[in-house]
Formats: structure tokens, sequence, C-alpha cells
């Protein structure tokens, strides 16, 4: 890239956790990138109400804040509306944010249900001069990239099967609240809120899904509405779902997600196995990606077969100059290459690596998992 990158502005609705995540990110552009692709800009930040907006600019740095989404969509200065909001929203801000002639880049899942995410894709399409982003950042793993490199060299031949989960603990105790979570209107509890990362991750590594079969289970079916309180409010959604899937390739895999897995943090994982090579992956030691090589030569004591551990840690691309690449992987920079993707797309006039599209096909198997939960039979993976 010769001469000034580009200044592009963002606006941002919602400044909850993730809304912080993806600041940090846009900040980060300049440091961690030598050059950048373009130079971010936090322009504004549209909260619930006025004092949290307020707070919310002062704390990101955005040059306003308003309670009014429409103020970002107005704003020349606005080139991107990022999308930071709980679940049931992205539907109505993403078509508008599309409509105002915005860039997008928006959180997971992209939508409820299956005709939001599809009104969304025909949004997309509708404006195709505009980039658009999703932050599914497992992608943007040094180790995952790497995973990806090795099947799309063929070292792994023909995938058999795989096992792939994402557990968290923090809901195992009945006294913790009520939450928006733990609704229906949300799109559903683990499923959308994990598993959208793991679904997301085997189509990204392996393919489309074919069919599926599921089951689910809803362990503590009524929460306090609020700390401390006596009365009680119905939880809506699962606490675990698993799910067997059929890929379009051929193989099969097993697929969990868990919000009880007690004692457990971030534990995303996975392990794919293939007629030449397999593949072992765990978030929580993710400077490593194991890898074994049937070609490796054998003997009586083993010879030189066995999982190697290749070392992963921050092997970034260029032009990834912060921090150095010898340095342990940390959570939050997978977020800021997820951003960087996003303005290197919209700079260069294209489609990045993780899309609205991409979130459409992870709400094609939401549905289809489901409708399998609900009647315990196979069910095929719809079209978006």
């Amino acid at each position: 890239m010769s001469g000034q990158p580009p200044t592009l502005g963002v606006g941002m609705v919602g400044f909850g956790f993730i809304g912080k995540v993806h600041a940090h990110a846009y900040r980060s552009q300049r440091l961690f990138y030598d050059p950048p692709p373009a130079l971010p800009r936090l322009v504004g930040v549209c909260t619930t109400r006025p004092e949290t907006a307020q707070r919310a600019a002062e704390q990101g740095e955005f040059a306003f804040g308003t309670d009014r989404f429409e103020d970002l969509l107005a704003r020349d200065d606005i080139d991107i509306i990022d999308v930071a909001t709980p679940n049931p929203l992205h539907h109505d801000q993403v078509i508008a944010a599309l409509e105002a002639g915005k860039h997008v880049y928006c959180d997971k899942p992209l939508a409820v249900t299956l005709d939001e995410a599809r009104a969304i894709v025909a949004a997309a399409q509708a404006r195709p001069e505009l980039t658009h982003g999703m932050a599914l950042h497992c992608r943007f793993v040094p180790a995952t990239m790497r995973a990806r490199q090795l099947i799309d060299e063929d070292r792994l031949g023909r995938v058999f099967h795989f096992r792939a989960a994402y557990l968290h603990s923090g809901y195992e105790d009945p006294q913790r609240p009520i939450s928006w979570r733990l609704s229906k209107e949300a799109g559903g509890g683990v499923l959308s809120d994990l598993g959208s990362h793991i679904i997301d991750l085997m189509a990204w590594l392996l393919g489309p899904f074919g069919t599926v079969q599921a089951s689910a289970e809803t362990f503590i079916r009524e929460r306090p509405v609020a700390a401390g309180s006596g009365e009680r409010a119905t939880v809506e959604v699962e606490d675990y779902v698993a799910f067997q899937a059929w890929m379009q390739s051929g193989a099969l895999g097993f697929v969990e997600a868990s919000r009880f897995a007690t004692g457990l943090q971030d534990q995303l994982e996975f392990s794919i196995f293939g007629e030449q090579g397999a593949l072992r992956f765990d978030l929580m030691n993710p400077n490593w990606l194991l890898f074994f090589d049937a070609q490796d030569k054998g003997g009586d004591l083993g010879g030189e077969r066995g999982f190697k551990m290749i070392e992963c840690v921050q092997r970034y691309p260029k032009p990834s100059a912060l921090p150095s690449p010898k340095l342990g992987i940390g959570w939050v920079r997978y977020h800021i290459h997820a951003i960087h993707d996003l303005l290197a797309a919209v700079a260069e006039g294209r489609l990045g690596g993780a899309t609205l599209f991409d979130g459409a096909r992870v709400q094609a198997v939401d549905d289809a998992v489901r409708k399998s939960m609900q009647t315990g039979s196979q069910v095929a993976v719809p079209d978006i």
C-alpha cells in the first residue's frame, strides 16, 4: 500500500463488554500493523440512554455519544457501523446501516432467526459496493489459521470425522438472575451464544454442514428475576446442546456447546481425524496446534510418529508488527486482527475473511439444529 492509508469513521451501536472489545481493536490498529490498511476514527457511539451514551463516548474516546441510532446513520463522516448490541437488535440495525450506505461489522450471531438472516443477506446483496464483516474471531487465531493452511494443503487427506466443543461455566448457580440471554427473543441459549463460534469454525475448516441431529437440555428451568429476589422467571432456552453432523464432504462430526461445564472458562477445542493426518487444538492452550502426520516414518519404538506441537503463538502475516511473534497469544488479539481484516477489505473494495454471509450460514445450521432438537430426527441444513 502506497501513500497515506484512508481514514474510516466508525459509528458503534452498543457499548457493553463486546463493544469495548471492538473499540479497543479499532484503536490498536495503527500500533499493531505497520502500515495499517486504514486509519479508523471512532466518531460516534449509541446506547439506550443519554447518560450512558455520554459515558461510552468518554470511555471509548468517541467524538460524540447519542441515544439515537439514526444519528450515526446520518453522519457523512461515519463509514462503518459496528453492531455490538444484543442479538434481537441485529436484524433492524444491520439492514438500516446497509440501506444508509454504511459498511457493517456485526457481532455474532447474525440474527435471531433464519428468516432474519436471509433478509440481511438480501440487503447486503442489494448493496454490493459495501463491505461487511462478522466478529467470528476464532478464525483469526494463528493456530486455527495454520490448521486451515494444513487442510488446504491436503495434509490430512480425506477427513473421516471430528469432535468440536465450546464449553463455559458460570450458569451452574440456580440463584444467578435471569437475563436477556435466557429468553427466546435472544434466538436461543448456548447454541446461539457459543455454538455459533464452533459451528462457524468447523465450517471454515471442513466445508459446509449437510445434515444434523441434535439433543439439548435446560438444567435450571427457573431463575430469580433479580439478585436476591424471591420472584422467579422461566428460562426459555437451552443450557447444553450436542449434535451429530454429517458434512457435505462426507466427514462425520460431533459438536457440543455448554454453559454448565463446571470448572472450565473458555474451552474451545477440536480434533479432526483424516486419512493422512490429524489436528488437535485447545483455545486454553492457544500457542500450539497439534499435528499428526501419518507420512512420518514409524518403527519398533515409534520411529518419528506422534503429534507434533506447532508453535503458532502470534505469527500473524505481515504487516503485523506488534507484538513480537514469539510472545504468547492473547484473546483480545483475535478481535484486533478481525477488525484489521475488515478495514483492509473496506480499503481494497472487497469482502473480508468473515462476512454477513458466513453469519447467515451459521444461522442456517442453528435453524436445523433447533428443528432436530424439537423432533429428535435428522434435519438437513437449509440454504441461505
